[in-house]
């Protein structure tokens, strides 16, 4: 009777001991999904794959932005517009010219195109000179940020407006620019595919019109940008209204009552 209780002791504790087991794999593999960082996968068109690890914990509503408009297919079939040798190549401009902003319904599904309620929008530059002192991601080779406006000729009083002009459009960095750490909101980084980027980078610039040129004479097409999550919803970014540059630019014109000058210098 006693070795049964033995063997009864010694079975349970094995069984709990299986349990317990199994309890902490499946913990773990919980864990393991949550902490996996998104994979953006970006299609070119006769160029290849780009894969984008991108990190939410750096730059949480960028990433945001950027995978509620990939996979709500806003990328499909846009270009990389902007060229800049030794420097980066970008894209994701709906007008293809470097002007464009996307619309809210490009990421909240609810707003019909077109309406009334369907205006452009930014969000916040998440980066250090903004605020963001979480965001330490330097731009390096391979890295991908927000690209923006830059209003800091214009005087003090509209530099951060420029700061929180980003909408979709982004860059790939082909070469390492320390000059942009903390001022453009870094939020991911190339880990296969950078002999595509390179690829893009070496494609001819128009230089018919401006030596400066960094405008491509093809601009290579995005195919579709799609990002996995491995499971997270990352949801709808936060946005803001964009800052209306005409109508401060009239404003500080028709305050200073100059009528051969426009400018906003302090």
């Amino acid at each position: 009777m006693k070795t049964k209780n033995i063997l009864l002791i010694i079975l349970i504790i094995l069984v709990l001991g299986a349990i317990a087991f199994l309890g902490y794999g499946y913990y773990e593999k919980l864990q393991s999904k949550d902490s996996q960082n998104p994979i953006a996968t970006i299609e070119v068109e006769n160029f290849g794959t780009i894969k984008v690890e991108l990190y939410p914990d750096k730059a949480p509503n960028t990433v945001d932005n950027f995978i509620t408009l990939a996979n709500n297919g806003f990328y499909d079939g846009l270009t990389f517009h902007r060229i800049s040798k030794d420097f980066m190549i970008q894209g994701g401009d709906i007008k293809g010219d470097g002007s464009g902003s996307p619309t809210l319904s490009a990421i909240n599904k609810n707003i019909e195109q077109g309406s009334t309620q369907d205006t452009e929008y930014n969000i916040e530059g998440e980066f250090i000179a903004n605020g963001y002192k979480t965001n330490n991601i330097r731009h390096e080779r391979g890295v991908i940020s927000m690209a923006r406006q830059d209003y800091s000729s214009l005087g003090s009083s509209i530099v951060k407006e420029g700061y929180n002009s980003a909408g979709s459009q982004f860059f790939i960095m082909t070469q390492n620019n320390t000059s942009l750490d903390g001022l453009y909101a870094a939020f991911g980084k190339v880990t296969e595919g950078m002999d595509i980027v390179d690829k893009i980078s070496s494609v001819e610039i128009d230089k018919s019109e401006d030596e400066a040129s960094e405008k491509p004479v093809e601009a290579p097409v995005i195919t579709s940008i799609r990002v996995e999550t491995f499971g997270k919803n990352y949801g709808i970014p936060k946005t803001k209204e964009p800052f209306d540059y005409t109508s401060y630019i009239m404003k500080r014109y028709r305050s200073s009552g100059n009528t051969s000058s426009t400018s906003a210098d302090e």
